[in-house]
């Protein structure tokens, strides 16, 4: 199938998988629908998709993703304690993180892989001078959570897209 039918594979095989998920019910209708949706949905958003890198190594992005995953969890836990508990403890903070990565696209995933994690927000991206706004909710050390930050998310999206 060309890319003008077929303009994004991986996120029409999502939608299609989403939907079969949500909808509770394997019918042959309720299939065909979600089969129209991941072709539609694609070709109604193509005008909005950047050109992302290559992902030069897929067996790094898995792991990448149990990362997040696992990052996701122990956050929730964390976030829970630290908000039953005494809240005068907690130490807020915006925090400026270099980046290395100078893609647009890139940039825009590790914020959302920022934001994911309970206990911190990715504010923005400065394009100008490669710099994320962070706020999180506990950071008694802003430069630790810079360095954890780089290590476990921007490293490997760098490895990952050979940036």
């Amino acid at each position: 199938m060309s890319r003008r039918l077929l303009p994004q594979p991986l996120l029409s095989l999502t939608v299609f998988l989403l939907w079969t998920a949500i909808s509770n019910a394997a019918s042959p209708g309720r299939l065909l629908l979600g089969a129209l949706l991941a072709f539609a949905v694609p070709l109604l958003t193509r005008r909005f998709w950047p050109d992302p890198p290559r992902l030069l190594r897929p067996g790094l992005a898995l792991r990448f993703c149990g990362v997040v995953a696992s990052d996701i969890f122990v956050a929730n836990w964390r976030v829970a304690r630290r908000v039953i508990g005494p809240l005068h403890q907690l130490s807020p903070a915006f925090v400026e993180v270099p980046l290395e990565i100078h893609d647009p696209f890139l940039a825009t995933l590790l914020a959302s892989v920022v934001s994911l994690t309970p206990g911190t927000v990715a504010i923005d991206v400065d394009r100008q001078r490669w710099v994320m706004l962070v706020h999180a909710l506990d950071a008694p050390d802003p430069q630790a959570l810079v360095e954890e930050i780089k290590a476990r998310y921007e490293l490997p999206l760098k490895e990952m897209f050979a940036c």
